[in-house]
């Protein structure tokens, strides 16, 4: 009995109808738990990736989130095989190579690959669904050549609304709103580099400097808010809740909040929290075959209000050569100084 005999060799056939764009999700969905544990499968991102199919052009985000959910049901009450012989069954002559591509795009890495260990199971995808090597073949390229697509039309976004300035002349950076300014705390010998677009200043070097300023305008209305559920939960949820999953949750799946701390007498009242981000340093290092790993990181980040503003000021301790981080504790306090350390030569307006 071979590792994914439950999958293609099961004689069961789900009694559940699919439509042939639902067998396209099925597949995609039958990859995805092939070879994990049904709970640990994200059915939020399997519905996001699904999305961006032509075949679901017609389906909004919520729509296949539900078939994904529903998929989901029927593995777990009548197991993988049978659904994947359902999928096989629905899957219409036109949508075979988008099933697929489906099983395909679940398999990648971040490295736009096949795992080895994954290679296995491709195979056995491509002949249920009788393909021939070539054809297979030219899917995953295919596959692969839109995401690197993707990837470059998305860091292509960032650059047009990146300024780097590397005019270090000044010596001081003065924010575009007139809100505050401060010296550039980092050197051109060593790399130093800012970064500033709509809303933020990043400044970063070599040597595994990064100092960031996110600044919003604070809208009156929001006082109201602010009054009725107190400072520290008003903070706590714009940091917690809302800054921290979109700005580093989104970028590093593995991250997560280690600290938290409500520092009542420093800025009239702000919110500190501590991040571990695996491989999610804003540094890399060089592997023996070319490829640039990002370093591991505690991020740390302060968010206050200062005049008509909402502060939100971060910086990074990289583990570079191998080095062990500190205990969580440690770290903490160690990026808190720092980052207070840099808010005390803001000067706010």
């Amino acid at each position: 009995m071979t590792k994914y005999d439950k999958v293609f060799n099961s004689p069961k056939t789900s009694e559940e109808s699919l439509s042939p764009e639902e067998a396209v999700a099925a597949i995609a969905t039958v990859t995805a738990i092939a070879d994990s544990f049904i709970e640990e499968v994200d059915a939020e991102s399997l519905a996001g990736i699904l999305w961006e199919f032509e075949v679901f052009e017609e389906y909004s985000e919520d729509e296949i989130a539900e078939i994904v959910d529903r998929l989901i049901s029927i593995a777990e009450e009548e197991g993988i095989g049978p659904l994947f012989n359902a999928a096989k069954v629905s899957l219409s002559d036109e949508l075979v190579l988008d099933g697929f591509a489906a099983g395909v795009i679940v398999l990648l890495d971040d490295d736009l690959a096949i795992p080895k260990p994954k290679q296995a199971y491709l195979k056995k995808l491509q002949a249920a669904l009788e393909l021939e090597d070539e054809e297979a073949e030219e899917i995953i390229k295919e596959v692969i050549a839109a995401f690197k697509e993707a990837e470059d039309e998305e860091y292509a976004d960032d650059e047009d609304e990146t300024v780097v300035i590397e005019d270090f002349s000044e010596q001081t950076y003065q924010s575009p709103l007139g809100n505050f300014s401060v010296p550039i705390p980092v050197d051109p010998q060593q790399g130093g580099r800012i970064q500033s677009q709509e809303g933020v200043v990043g400044f970063s070097d070599d040597i595994g400097t990064l100092l960031r300023i996110d600044y919003y305008p604070f809208p009156l209305e929001q006082l109201e808010e602010l009054e009725s559920v107190g400072q520290e939960e008003y903070l706590q949820t714009i940091l917690v809740d809302k800054y921290v999953p979109q700005a580093i949750f989104a970028n590093v799946p593995d991250a997560s909040v280690e600290y938290t701390e409500y520092l009542e007498n420093t800025l009239r009242g702000a919110y500190y929290v501590l991040i571990d981000m695996p491989k999610g340093s804003t540094i890399s290092k060089q592997e023996n075959n070319g490829t640039a790993i990002r370093l591991d990181a505690y991020r740390g980040l302060l968010t206050f209000i200062s005049g008509e503003f909402l502060y939100i000021v971060s910086s990074q301790h990289s583990f570079i050569n191998g080095e062990i981080p500190d205990s969580v504790e440690e770290e903490a306090e160690d990026i808190k100084e720092s980052i207070l350390e840099f808010v005390e030569t803001i000067e706010f307006t």
